[in-house]
């Protein structure tokens, strides 16, 4: 009998150190699923952010950055603007990327072509020095 006791002892005492060992392992795989541990799971929401902001912020303001430059390269002469502090006047002169906009009779100024934001129709001729 007393053989019997020593051998149960160890093999209790083991059984007892595997249970908490598999407690721990448990325990750490949930942190470890808390912590977002899911590879390519965890990127989805990251890389679905990303396209959001591409297709609704940065791809719009490509576009219309495209139609201002091209706005501005097919000025003419003749034709009604509005610059960006909002004075409405007829283009009478382009020089590089300097315009002379026609703002009231005998009243003219030069801008800068990146100042002009609005590009209209040919306005009629009235101005007979222009």
């Amino acid at each position: 009998m007393k053989i019997k006791n020593i051998l149960t002892i160890p093999v209790v005492a083991a059984a007892s150190a595997m249970a908490q060992d598999a407690a721990a392992g448990s325990e750490q795989a949930e942190a470890s699923s808390c912590l977002g541990g899911g590879g390519i799971m965890g990127l989805l929401p990251i890389v679905a952010m990303v396209g959001i902001f591409y297709f609704l912020i940065i791809r719009p303001q490509q576009k219309q950055s495209k139609k201002m430059k091209e706005m501005r390269e097919s000025m003419q002469k003749g034709n009604n603007v509005v610059t960006s502090g909002g004075i409405h006047g007829v283009i009478t002169n382009l020089k590089g990327d300097i315009v002379t906009v026609r703002v009231a009779d005998s009243v003219k100024i030069d801008v800068d072509r990146s100042a002009l934001t609005i590009l209209g129709e040919e306005a009629p001729s009235t101005c007979k020095t222009c």
